[in-house]
């Protein structure tokens, strides 16, 4: 079955255009999902909305939006003030620059499309623009009106084809500071780095996606299968236990698992005097 555009439009640079469809690159409907059923009847259940105070059900008719304010009260927005100022959609995702493709930080990546032509008369002028961008190593970033939104995509040819990146704007995106503010400036002894850094050359590979499973997802699979076989489903292997051992032995043992230890050996230096402080008992 061909795949169905989730928008179709026009991509604009300049005087150029082309008519393009935006296809998802990514999708979950492969996954097993499960419905909500009465144990005691095997049917389907429904969502019902109550309201919180009185239990009783609220018609669609008479559930509206509303923002909560710091005292508990709420404002109402009613559908049609909602549809006023959704931004209007003129079908054209329209490149406002060219840049180079590491200036964007991942961070911000959110969704990935296909990027194709919808008619054979279109593919001349979309290939175009993607030799260009393959050949001066750049990426474009680009506007439009998506799913009742305005989006900012970054389009970049990969392999034979285009990828549309829908991104996340800047008020989405958390500061790393709320998350690494109070980690301290820790320093180690040439040793560790240089065992860590040992330990790291013995596991360089490459990314290949297909060697990796998601076992979650495998174990749904079998659970289903056991039940309809009619079987016993099969047990979850005892996690090893694992004993909390000094960073030190631990690189120190990972070099010996990872392969040779480093050759060049390092001189450890001198330890200070003890302290009758805290912090140099822990780091003696």
């Amino acid at each position: 079955m061909a795949a169905r555009a989730s928008w179709k439009g026009h991509l604009k640079v300049g005087d150029l255009a082309c008519a393009v469809g935006l296809y998802t690159a990514v999708s979950s409907s492969d996954r097993v999902s499960f419905n909500i059923i009465n144990r005691r009847t095997g049917h389907r259940v429904e969502r019902q909305f109550v309201d919180s105070e009185t239990g009783k059900p609220v018609e669609r008719g008479d559930q509206v939006k509303g923002y909560q304010l710091e005292n508990g009260d709420y404002i109402v927005i009613e559908g049609d003030e909602i549809a006023e100022i959704m931004p209007e959609s003129d079908k054209v995702l329209n490149i406002k620059a060219f840049i180079a493709y590491d200036d964007i930080d991942k961070l911000y990546f959110d969704r990935p499309y296909y990027l194709a032509p919808v008619d054979e008369h279109d593919e001349e002028a979309l290939l175009l623009i993607a030799r260009g961008m393959r050949d001066g190593k750049v990426a474009a970033l680009a506007e439009a009106v998506l799913f009742r939104r305005n989006r900012t995509l970054l389009i970049r040819p990969h392999d034979d084809y285009i990828v549309a990146t829908m991104l996340n704007f800047d008020y989405e995106v958390r500061s790393a500071d709320t998350v690494f503010n109070d980690i301290p400036d820790i320093k180690f002894d040439k040793e560790m780095i240089a065992l860590a850094g040992h330990i790291i050359g013995t596991k360089q590979g490459s990314f290949e996606p297909s060697k990796y499973e998601d076992r979650y997802e495998a174990a749904l699979v079998e659970l289903v299968k056991a039940k309809i076989e009619g079987r016993a489903p099969p047990k979850k292997k005892p996690a090893p236990e694992r004993k909390v051992v000094d960073l030190m032995e631990a690189l120190r043992q990972s070099a010996k698992m990872g392969g040779n230890a480093p050759v060049k050996k390092v001189v450890a230096k001198k330890k200070a005097p003890a302290r009758s402080d805290s912090r140099s008992k822990k780091a003696s």
